[in-house]
């Protein structure tokens, strides 16, 4: 599950085990060790092959952290929209403003938007991956055709545009009302998923253990992997409305500047060019999310629902609201020197993806022969050179440097548009040392050697 909503599209796809991770014998035979909280992306988690998920007793919340989080969230979010908007504006939450909140064509653009992803999952396009193997003991599969979802959602949105029967205004004009929505809708979907696993066998449960009650199963999920005929429901909120939503949101706000200016700032252009690099590069490899612990051990719940309506979709564009508000212009050379921030951020971050990716899959590669190994008392290896000696989370530094690139263009006048930014940064410095903890107890000594030879976590010869 998100600890504490902490993911954003940005951390989803980089969730899991360290990145001096081991090479595994079998794939069925990798155990998922890390703890994660929401995403554009952190590090893969080992798979885990449950053929029996309720045997282990899975970690529950705070419950009093747990209702505030499903009470708030919204109200956060919407705070924080709110504070983007020009000093000058009244607050949405003080006056009369607070009966706007809710729309009636907000709603309805929630509704059709995630009646046109539903149909959207059964195109007979993309391949089709096995993941993790299910209750009845045979593998879960998955529809990887998240792109051509994008694809023709992003061509009808530009056909409606075009046509003159849509608007980006449309959208920008109520976000908070959509936000409203999409709790309502979350809300509703969350009662249905929770009503409809009491109707399947215990084996699909997630074992809270005697901790159980009624706001853990709901806000987490008691149902580890529903569906709804092909279409998995954790692929489809996940993927489906998140990212997909997020990228939509991007370009409303998008044709809402054209509409105005008859041409975006370069501010505002380059924060929507490095979301949709992300979101792209997240859809092109849509099956690296399969291992992490949302899909192999965490139930489906209110609480993810939410996110993945609210949180990644709105959360994730705030910097593009905030421009959208409170234009900031920036001359050449300070663009030019943000475009490198992200391009350093996301070459570090996928070339040490791959690498690792491709070293867990084959460790005897060839290509790979010139890396430096140590042997853990498990038997299995762990990589001490390449990105991984550099420091011992280098996707995440990756992460981080793309993530505050994409923020750099709002300017200095307001913390806000950098609370991404923030969150990101403190989320995965502490899931680090989550990680670390695990890969400490797994591999011992060989762990504490690793930790010698490349003593920085995130920063090389700072942290």
């Amino acid at each position: 599950m998100y600890k504490l909503i902490g993911i954003t599209g940005p951390q989803l796809k980089q969730k899991g085990v360290s990145a001096a991770m081991e090479s595994s014998l079998n794939q069925a035979n990798r155990q998922s060790v890390y703890r994660n909280i929401k995403s554009k992306k952190t590090e893969e988690s080992e798979e885990k092959v449950l053929t029996s998920p309720n045997h282990e007793v899975h970690e529950v919340w705070n419950n009093v952290g747990l209702l505030l989080i499903c009470m708030f969230l919204p109200v956060y979010l919407l705070l924080i929209l709110d504070g983007c908007q020009p000093p000058t504006e009244p607050w949405l939450f003080f006056g009369a403003g607070i009966a706007q909140l809710w729309d009636w064509g907000a709603l309805q653009l929630v509704v059709f938007f995630t009646v046109l992803q539903g149909m959207l999952y059964y195109l007979p396009l993309g391949k089709v991956v096995e993941g993790k193997v299910g209750h009845d003991g045979t593998h879960i599969k998955y529809s990887m055709n998240g792109l051509h979802a994008l694809t023709l959602t992003v061509l009808l949105l530009a056909g409606l545009w075009h046509q003159g029967l849509f608007q980006g205004s449309s959208v920008t004009s109520r976000v908070p009302q959509l936000v409203t929505a999409c709790t309502a809708v979350a809300l509703v979907l969350s009662i249905g998923l929770y009503l409809r696993s009491f109707t399947v066998v215990p084996q699909q449960l997630v074992n809270y253990g005697t901790r159980s009650n009624f706001l853990q199963e709901f806000a987490l999920g008691r149902e580890m992997d529903p569906s709804l005929g092909k279409m998995d429901l954790k692929q489809f909120f996940m993927v489906r409305i998140g990212f997909v939503g997020w990228a939509v949101v991007d370009i409303c706000y998008l044709l809402t500047e054209i509409a105005k200016n008859e041409w975006p700032s370069i501010s505002l252009l380059l924060v929507v060019i490095f979301h949709f690099i992300y979101i792209l590069d997240f859809l092109i490899n849509e099956d690296s999310i399969l291992p992490t612990k949302e899909y192999t051990e965490d139930g489906i719940g209110f609480i993810m629902v939410l996110g993945e309506f609210i949180w990644i979709p709105f959360y994730s564009s705030v910097p593009v609201y905030f421009l959208l508000h409170r234009p900031t212009e920036i001359s050449l050379l300070p663009a030019v020197l943000i475009c490198l921030m992200f391009g350093f951020g996301f070459a570090v971050y996928y070339l040490s993806n791959e690498e690792k990716s491709e070293f867990r899959k084959n460790p005897n590669n060839p290509a790979l022969a010139h890396l430096e190994t140590i042997t853990s008392p498990s038997g299995k290896k762990l990589l001490v050179s390449g990105w991984f000696g550099w420091v011992r989370h280098p996707n995440y530094l990756g992460d981080i440097a793309m993530t505050l690139a994409w923020c750099l263009p709002c300017g200095y006048t307001s913390l806000l548009p950098y609370m991404p930014a923030i969150q990101c940064t403190n989320l995965l410095r502490l899931r680090a040392a989550e990680i670390e903890k695990v890969c400490s107890k797994r591999h011992g000594e060989a762990w504490q050697e690793y930790c010698r030879r490349v003593p920085y976590k995130l920063v090389p010869y700072v942290y």
